[in-house]
């Protein structure tokens, strides 16, 4: 999948004109992917390029005062399963106050026509787009015939009589319902990030952890859970994990530890990928480290429980 970030940039790709959907895309849950099925379809039929178009920052990141909205994806995570779901190419421009401007009339001429030169564009039917939402699906139809491309708006996906959304997935995991989200998103939420070294605190204390460093300003998930670790070997591995500052010890920092059971191999600097299947504990502060620890061994039996390892 070709990754374009320069919305200036001539692109060889289309010059022949693509099929694209627009969106925030965190987490690719069901809805998005019901929509992205659509594109390559489209594209398929016509022979053009599928293509997924978003902002890194968010809009609404952009716009947010204060602590930024949690992340489902880390922008690599994002193109990753983008790429998986096979798509051609990712455009994704950096969203400032120049993008911010743009009437629905600029963003279609200059983004869509100019740049993309969409010829048949899918949409959610909760779509909105340009300066502070006036943009919407009745805009693009009232351009296409002129302009020389198709719209198709794609309804929702409900899961039960719960509209299939990224916030409501950001809910379900913040209360811990991970087997919730996970009928949302189509599999267990994860996160992936390469191992570095840490503190080694985990070995001495017997339960040695692969430490992931988050990369987002706010982590959907926290507490500690019964988890599952791909990216070492062909199956998934069983394990338990924390997220979190690590109170006890004076942690600072928000960090993934994962302890993966019955493995015992040097795998740093390695790519993993993390499961959240179910939520433990939440994360808290021990009186001293010998706490922590009794506390730590009993976290990874009742894991080992619920998955059955």
């Amino acid at each position: 999948m070709r990754l374009i970030r320069n919305p200036q940039a001539v692109i060889p790709e289309l010059q022949l004109g693509c099929v694209a959907t627009i969106g925030a895309f965190d987490g690719l849950h069901l809805g998005h992917r019901r929509i992205l099925r659509r594109v390559r379809e489209i594209a398929a039929e016509r022979g053009l390029p599928a293509l997924a178009f978003s902002f890194d920052p968010t809009p609404k990141e952009f716009f947010s005062r204060g602590a930024k909205p949690a992340r489902l994806m880390r922008f690599r995570e994002k193109f990753e399963a983008l790429d998986e779901l096979g798509m051609d190419v990712f455009f994704c421009p950096r969203f400032n106050a120049a993008m911010a401007r743009m009437s629905p009339d600029e963003f279609i001429e200059k983004l869509l026509i100019g740049i993309l030169r969409v010829k048949h564009i899918v949409v959610g039917d909760d779509f909105r787009f340009a300066h502070q939402r006036a943009g919407s699906v009745e805009n693009l139809r009232a351009r296409a015939t002129e302009l020389g491309y198709s719209v198709e708006k794609v309804g929702s996906v409900l899961e039960g009589n719960q509209r299939v959304s990224s916030s409501a997935v950001r809910e379900l995991l913040e209360a811990g319902r991970c087997d919730e989200a996970a009928q949302l998103l189509g599999q267990p939420y994860r996160m992936s990030g390469q191992v570095v070294e840490g503190e080694k605190l985990g070995r001495t204390l017997g339960m040695p952890t692969a430490n992931v460093r988050l990369k987002r300003s706010q982590s959907p998930v926290q507490g500690i859970f019964a988890v599952r670790v791909g990216g070492l070997t062909d199956s998934w591995l069983n394990g338990v994990a924390s997220i979190g500052t690590r109170p006890t010890v004076g942690g600072t920092e928000p960090l993934l530890e994962v302890h993966i059971f019955d493995f015992d191999r040097d795998i740093y600097g390695a790519h993993i990928q993390v499961e959240f299947l179910a939520k433990l504990r939440d994360e808290e502060r021990f009186p001293d480290v010998d706490a922590l620890t009794r506390q730590m061994f009993k976290d990874a039996e009742h894991a080992r429980a619920i998955l059955g390892a």
